[in-house]
């Protein structure tokens, strides 16, 4: 077994969510999801395919996020893993009905933060042990800090 580390590209305002799924009804399930979501939603959907062709599906409504997830499933190579890009939508808007797919098995993480995707390769194939989302925690919040957090959330209407 070879331990890889795949970085997920994509512009620092772009939201994403990588997950794990089984069947190749997943592209048309989570794109209707998505779409039924948040109206006009912009995204870019890709699912790595694991058995017959195993090839990297997509869809979207958005040709740039579209191509970015293509890309970046394809170097990511690990089956039955999908990967939505999303600008102008948050993950918090959407993870409900992508869960509520029947084939949606995992969410790895919903973030806007860099991602390095921690892969196993084996003389079979390539899956997701985990992932490192974000920055290595630099302390713990003060007053102030909290503050801010609340004020953000009240800010973005998450919370009155």
């Amino acid at each position: 077994m070879e331990l890889k580390i795949v970085a997920i590209q994509k512009p620092e305002e772009i939201n994403l969510i990588l997950g794990q799924s089984h069947f190749i009804q997943t592209v048309e399930d989570i794109h209707e999801a998505l779409v039924g979501a948040v109206p006009g939603i912009q995204f870019g959907l890709a699912f790595c395919e694991a058995s017959g062709p195993a090839l990297v599906r997509w869809s979207g409504t958005d040709d740039e996020l579209t191509e970015r997830a293509r890309t970046s499933m394809r170097e990511l190579g690990t089956g039955h893993a999908f990967l939505v890009l999303l600008r102008n939508a948050y993950p918090i808007n959407v993870l409900p009905p992508i869960r509520a797919v029947r084939e949606v098995c995992h969410i790895y993480c919903a973030t806007a933060n860099p991602v390095q995707v921690i892969v196993a390769e084996t003389e079979q194939g390539r899956g997701i042990l985990g992932v490192i989302d974000g920055l290595h925690t630099q302390g713990i919040e003060t007053e102030h800090d909290i503050a801010e957090r609340k004020a953000l959330l009240r800010r973005f209407g998450y919370k009155l």
